[in-house]
């Protein structure tokens, strides 16, 4: 005897929110309605979501914020430590002027105010790997102020607001996966000088955020304030999300994914969030302010710890380190130390070399990028054949070898030489990119004419010699020379190839094809 199956009847309702630690069981009618009420229900589009983002640089000094341990990223663990890292009693900090010259470096980059009566602040909060016990911050007075950071979305351009740049101390690393029963600690980190980026809630789409993370990172490399390596740790995001009806001004309960490594997975966490904040308010459920982080591997998002007030951090001047004035003649310095920024570049490069917006942009994406270019073209005013061969060629080649252009074998003369190889007429692009450009690379030493005349590559521009390959092919080839006449004008490809074969490459095939049309015509 069959048993009934007692089902439940559909009901018209709101389905329940499921967080990470909750098990909610459906039965096979209530799966159905789930589903259409996800995608018929709710209307996400008439929601706007509300981001702001905490980025922290780690600045490019060799020693750390208040001592002279090393601040370079990786070492054995608790190597790069002393006395003062570890707080032992009756030592005292001393300040980086370094750290507090890249501050202002990137403030006059992103067009902040800078300042200039500064001290610094002890945060209390406990950190399981800052052997003070707190953290040594800025809090009334940051260093930067206002500025803002400008973004390109698809065609439109804003500017996204900073709140703030201040500059603090790293905190250790506590590792999990060391021993089973304890947390170990890694304190070559503790102390390395950051500046935490702040902006104001600007960004309303994952997208924008993308944008504005690249440009930022771009800028942090560009006055080489920061390396900006998201893997190393070097360049750490956090995503404040919220949600609220379009058209409403009042700012909705927000949520905080915490240390993102990559711009990528920012733009996922930031998606999943405004996603899950929509369907919590829709679902008539009320958003907890909470911290969550973020799980690349199953692309979700998860609670860490609710925050339902703000944080009374107990800030005071710190006793140990005097207040610092930053002085006018000290601020123009660290102006005229300032590189030229991409933006004015980009002009430049349109204006002056008569570039497109596409070349401007592709060499101004780096810094190291726009070094190589400018040594390039004091050897060669060909610019728009040298952005060619930046972006074509060489690009392709740091790409599949997997190193950056600073660690490039060759120099800017040696390409120069071959934009003008080929503007001479010696050799055309596709030899030169490809078997003059390989050797080079072998024997970096050598210079591409010297390449080219050992390899035999030098083309044939005698109009003699030509005409003796041209009529060659015509004569052997009456059949097609027909159906050219006749008006497959298409096969001029065809006899220029068979000229290349007989010339094994030799031949100049623009006089080639000049010849051609004329004897075939």
């Amino acid at each position: 005897m069959k048993q009934k199956v007692k089902s439940t009847p559909l009901r018209l309702r709101s389905p329940p929110v499921v967080e990470a630690n909750h098990l909610y069981c459906y039965n096979l009618p209530e799966i159905v309605y789930l589903i259409a009420y996800l995608c018929a229900v709710i209307q996400y589009d008439k929601y706007e979501a509300v981001i702001g983002l905490e980025v922290h640089a780690q600045l490019l000094t060799k020693s750390k914020l208040f001592c002279g341990d090393s601040a370079a990223f990786g070492g054995d663990p608790n190597t790069h430590i002393s006395p003062i890292t570890l707080a032992h009693p009756g030592t005292l900090p001393m300040m980086n002027k370094q750290a507090i010259e890249h501050a202002i470096k990137l403030g006059l980059t992103l067009r902040c105010d800078i300042e200039q009566q500064n001290y610094f602040a002890r945060k209390n909060y406990f950190y399981p790997d800052l052997p003070k016990g707190y953290q040594v911050s800025q809090h009334t007075t940051p260093i930067c102020k206002n500025g803002h950071v400008k973004i390109k979305v698809e065609d439109t351009e804003r500017n996204i607001r900073l709140n703030r740049i201040h500059i603090e101390e790293d905190a250790g690393k506590s590792l999990h996966d060391v021993d089973e029963n304890f947390t170990a600690i890694d304190l070559n980190r503790a102390g390395v000088p950051l500046l935490e980026i702040v902006s104001e809630p600007d960004l309303h789409s994952s997208d924008e955020a993308f944008a504005y993370l690249t440009e930022l990172r771009k800028l942090v490399r560009w006055v080489e304030v920061c390396d900006g390596n998201m893997e190393e740790g070097s360049l750490r995001c956090d995503a404040n999300v919220s949600v609220r009806l379009k058209g409403d001004i009042k700012l909705g309960t927000r949520v905080e994914v915490k240390n993102l490594n990559s711009i990528r997975n920012v733009k996922r966490a930031i998606d999943i969030e405004i996603k899950r904040l929509i369907e919590i308010v829709e679902s008539g459920n009320k958003v907890i302010q909470e911290t969550r982080s973020f799980d690349a591997d199953n692309n979700t998002t998860f609670s860490l710890r609710s925050k339902e007030e703000a944080d009374d951090y107990r800030y005071f001047p710190e006793p140990d380190l005097t207040p610092f004035n930053i002085t006018d003649e000290f601020l123009q310095q660290v102006k005229e130390s300032l590189p030229a920024l991409p933006e004015a570049l980009e002009k430049k490069y349109k204006d002056v070399f008569q570039l497109s917006d596409y070349d401007a942009q592709m060499i101004c994406q780096d810094k190291t990028m726009v070094d190589y270019f400018e040594a390039t073209i004091k050897h060669s005013n060909h610019y728009k054949a040298v952005v060619n061969w930046l972006i074509g060629p060489v690009k392709s080649y740091l790409n599949h070898h997997n190193i950056e252009l600073n660690g490039f074998a060759l120099k800017p003369q040696q390409i120069a030489a071959l934009v003008q190889l080929i503007d001479d007429g010696k050799v055309n692009f596709n030899i030169a990119s490809t078997r003059i450009f390989e050797a080079l690379l072998k024997e970096t030493n050598k210079e591409p004419l010297q390449i080219a005349t050992e390899l035999n590559l030098i083309q044939d521009s005698n109009a003699d010699n030509l005409a003796v390959w041209v009529d060659e092919v015509i004569a052997k080839m009456p059949d097609k020379v027909k159906e050219y006449k006749s008006g497959k004008k298409g096969l001029i490809g065809l006899f220029a190839g068979e000229v290349k074969k007989i010339s094994k490459g030799k031949a100049d095939m623009q006089l080639v094809n000049k010849l051609l049309a004329e004897k075939l015509n």
